[in-house]
């Protein structure tokens, strides 16, 4: 081959990496709040915060970075807001401790990272990624695991660091309702965030954090640190969950989209929806997921209020949404 012909087909395939599509889409937890309750303020921040998670994330995919690295920018943001349930707005168990999980996946390679019941860690997710990337282990809990992140390096906080009045005071109505003998509100069992992203390279990644249930005992682990269940990314399929985890742990249900989506043929609007607004509450619970495939198509399907959501097609258009929009 020509030296000419050759310098042509190489700029070509740079023109075509840096034309390949990209997509982003987040999550920032299902059915945690009304429109009666959500104030313009209070809403004007949130979506100023998805705004900035989506910022990060584009930021990578934008200089031709990994999907990992995408998610994990998005995420970081969101776990260093006090308005989702995650990082520093984590909820408090019913000793009044913060409780943290996250996971991570790589579609395209299919390795994974997670962990449980960590206490001092600024940026779980972060943590998540190492055991996924440094570690021979894909999850790790409690005190092992921050014993593994003090090992690499990870970012950690004094517990009060995760302390707001609003997630403080969600306890003590929490308390207040058991000690009532009332039920706890369907939302007291979920809030989550969550990313997905499409790099140029075609790969897939997802990633989900969350503080957990509010009021929670007994070292209470639910679907967001679980792969399959609250996190999954394969070559064509990824998800992250938000939900009462109880019922996701049960439907596998990150893994069951993408698996109706894979073997039954489905859309993915029809695999994620008939997961999320079927087979969910047909078993009791409730929740909402993010999806994408391997071509940028994303779902955002949920059977609650409200999910708090924000995503960047792979033609630049980008939005916000909380509610249902019509």
């Amino acid at each position: 081959m020509r030296f000419s012909a050759l310098l042509c087909l190489l700029f070509a395939a740079a023109l075509s990496a840096q034309e390949a599509p990209t997509a982003l889409v987040i999550h920032g937890g299902a059915g945690t709040v009304s429109r009666e309750a959500l104030t313009p303020e209070r809403e004007a921040a949130i979506r100023a915060d998805l705004n900035r998670a989506l910022d990060a994330g584009q930021g990578v995919l934008t200089l031709g970075g990994s999907a990992l690295d995408a998610i994990t920018a998005a995420i970081v943001v969101l776990e260093d807001s006090p308005h989702f349930n995650a990082g520093k707005g984590a909820v408090f168990n019913a000793e009044g401790v913060n409780e943290l999980d996250a996971s991570i996946m790589d579609g395209a390679t299919l390795a994974a990272g997670s962990v449980a019941g960590v206490h001092r860690v600024k940026n779980p997710v972060r943590l998540a990624r190492a055991v996924m990337e440094r570690s021979p282990h894909v999850m790790l809990i409690g005190d092992g695991a921050e014993q593994f992140g003090a090992s690499v390096g990870i970012e950690f906080v004094k517990p009060d660091y995760f302390r707001t009045e609003e997630r403080w005071q969600q306890l003590q109505d929490a308390k207040a309702r058991e000690s009532a003998q009332a039920a706890l509100p369907a939302d007291g069992y979920f809030g989550t965030v969550g990313a997905i992203a499409l790099d140029r390279e075609g790969r897939l990644a997802a990633a989900t954090s969350t503080g957990g249930m509010t009021n929670k005992r007994w070292g209470r682990v639910g679907d967001a640190p679980i792969i399959g269940a609250g996190t999954w990314a394969d070559g064509q399929c990824a998800v992250s969950a938000t939900g009462w985890g109880e019922f996701f742990i049960r439907l596998n249900v990150a893994h069951d989209i993408c698996a109706r989506f894979a073997y039954r043929d489905q859309s993915l609007d029809r695999a994620a929806g008939d997961v999320v607004m079927k087979r969910v509450p047909e078993l009791g619970g409730n929740g909402g997921v993010i999806a994408m495939d391997g071509q940028g198509r994303i779902a955002m399907p949920f059977n609650t209020s409200g999910m708090y959501r924000g995503w960047i097609n792979t033609d630049g258009s980008r939005g916000t949404a909380i509610f249902v929009e019509p």
